[in-house]
């Protein structure tokens, strides 16, 4: 949800009003699947630089702190839940093993992932 300067319109009502508008967006990601050696190894899909920006926009009213973005995700016949991590100005999508068994996907492929925020 979001906070309007006007909020709703009412002349009894002053100063910033909640407004009950959701905020989502859903997007296609394509990228290769990379594999990152951090603390807690993971394969990931990288939102382009383009995409980061948009949820950038709506990043601040979605995150559960840290920067991190719920989401639900969908490729191939595979959905589940998961959070974009903030990398570099990008996001990364976290591509789970069980998922990219279950799908035949491996490290290099180029896979498209729909997500919705």
């Amino acid at each position: 949800f979001f906070q309007a300067e006007d909020g709703i319109r009412d002349t009894s009502v002053t100063g910033v009003q909640t407004c009950a508008l959701p905020i989502s967006m859903k997007l296609r990601v394509t990228n290769e699947v990379i594999y990152w050696r951090g603390p807690s190894p993971f394969h990931f899909v990288e939102v382009s630089d383009k995409q980061s920006i948009e949820i950038k926009k709506i990043a601040k009213s979605i995150t559960y702190g840290w920067g991190v973005i719920p989401a639900s995700a969908k490729l191939g016949k595979s959905e589940w839940t998961t959070a974009l991590f903030p990398k570099n100005g990008r996001y990364l999508i976290p591509l789970k093993d069980v998922i990219r068994k279950s799908e035949g996907i491996e490290l290099g492929d180029r896979v498209t992932i729909t997500l919705s925020l």
